[in-house]
């Protein structure tokens, strides 16, 4: 039995991978057990019944997308589904995993001490929504970014368009610190639980073109950020 209580599913076609995040849940106290196809995740979750799905989009069968619509359809908002890809980086891709109901979407490589804090703060949504008390709920019904302040809006922009926080901080010739702070205001403010979903609303709001009309300014920086 999980430390944590429930068990985390992670659906990667991969072995190696699912391995590795399976030994990195477990060392943090979350029970793990894993599905290498969608249909295996699909079956996994109605007899295992997790609280959390770590889910790669580039799955043999039904997509990673369209595992996730069944898996909201059926199960809620109190299933837990985040999309970790190594392939499906690009901005466009984390929105479209945001949109079909994805509650954050991690790019790799990551650090796992990273992904260990998004699987936390979800953890502690969850626990929050069990004791009764209010917690965000992933929606993307949230206030517009005509809330933020001009240097709020142009650190979102750089971070949908692929910056991480050092190149931001470089773009916009203020420091790595002060990026932080305004990133944290951003997701306050929108009342977005992590960055990826802060990027889903760039778009949303038309803060960054998914034409290529707009082009990072960032001396090199990828086409896609490890958020």
């Amino acid at each position: 039995m999980s430390r944590n209580g429930g068990a985390t599913l992670i659906v990667d076609p991969d072995v190696k991978s699912r391995a590795a995040l399976s030994k990195l849940l477990e060392r943090a106290g979350f029970e793990a057990i894993q599905a290498a196809t969608g249909e295996e995740a699909l079956d996994a979750a109605r007899s295992e019944r997790p609280w959390l799905v770590l889910l790669d989009v580039c799955l043999s069968g039904l997509s990673g997308y369209e595992v996730c619509r069944e898996l909201r359809d059926e199960f809620g908002d109190d299933l837990s589904i985040v999309f970790v890809s190594g392939e499906r980086t690009d901005p466009i891709d984390r929105t479209a995993g945001l949109l079909v109901g994805g509650d954050d979407y991690i790019v790799e490589p990551f650090d796992p001490s990273e992904l260990l804090a998004r699987v936390r703060r979800l953890d502690a949504r969850r626990r929050a929504r069990a004791n009764g008390g209010s917690a965000k709920d992933g929606s993307l019904e949230r206030p517009g970014p005509a809330t933020l302040t001009q240097r709020e809006t142009e650190v979102l922009r750089q971070l949908a368009l692929g910056g991480r926080t050092r190149e931001i901080a470089s773009a916009l010739k203020i420091t790595e610190k002060t990026v932080a702070t305004h990133l944290q205001h951003v997701l306050e403010k929108l009342g977005a639980n992590t960055r990826a979903q802060a990027v889903a609303f760039a778009y949303r709001d038309g803060l960054v073109m998914t034409n290529g009309a707009e082009q990072p300014e960032l001396g090199g920086a990828r086409p896609a950020a490890t958020l």
